[in-house]
């Protein structure tokens, strides 16, 4: 049984262990040092309760080991992209290929709705076919590529952004809710 909460503090450890090896033995990340607990836990306080973060456990929600997590992020600095996110997710490799993610980021799509966003935006390093098929999965489609922008181990590599409209944009846009305040939907 997978369960999906909000990432609390005390995730930050298992977080940052999911995500090691993603900047360590591959060009998934473009990160070259990978962040320990303390950096992870820094980011996940950043959000300020607005950009939801949260975890799929295996089994019980209050106790369950962490086996994914996802978050959502500013867009850009500029005040008219508030109302769009960037989304990221990270599966444990034992783990991939399972269902976890498309559970994780289906319960992260539906959040982002609930709140008021109105575009989610995920960037992939390319290839990646596994993340490709998971973020067109649960509604991304293709919106186009950065040509050699990003550079480790010793290669030049794309980045293909993917979208994903949440929400109708309206006029006047409304001020998206925090997470702080929503929590984690589902369905």
């Amino acid at each position: 049984m997978i369960a999906i909460r909000a990432a609390r503090p005390e995730d930050a450890g298992a977080i940052a262990a999911i995500y090691a090896p993603f900047v360590l033995t591959g060009t998934v990340s473009f990160e070259t040092d990978a962040p320990d607990a303390r950096q992870m836990r820094t980011r996940m306080a950043a959000s300020d309760g607005l950009y939801p973060w949260i975890v799929a456990t295996n089994g019980d929600p209050e106790g369950g080991g962490v086996l994914a997590y996802a978050y959502a992020a500013r867009f850009r600095d500029r005040p008219a992209y508030r109302y769009v996110v960037e989304t990221s997710i990270y599966v444990a490799g034992p783990v991939q290929g399972q269902g976890t993610g498309r559970l994780l980021y289906e319960a992260l799509i539906d959040t982002l709705r609930a709140q008021g966003f109105t575009q989610a935006i995920g960037a992939i390093a390319l290839p990646n076919d596994y993340s490709i098929r998971l973020h067109e999965a649960v509604g991304f489609r293709r919106a186009g590529v950065y040509r050699e922008v990003g550079y480790k181990q010793g290669q030049w590599i794309d980045v293909g952004l993917w979208q994903c409209e949440l929400n109708e944009p309206s006029v006047p846009p409304v001020e998206p809710q925090p997470f702080s305040e929503v929590g984690v939907v589902r369905g």
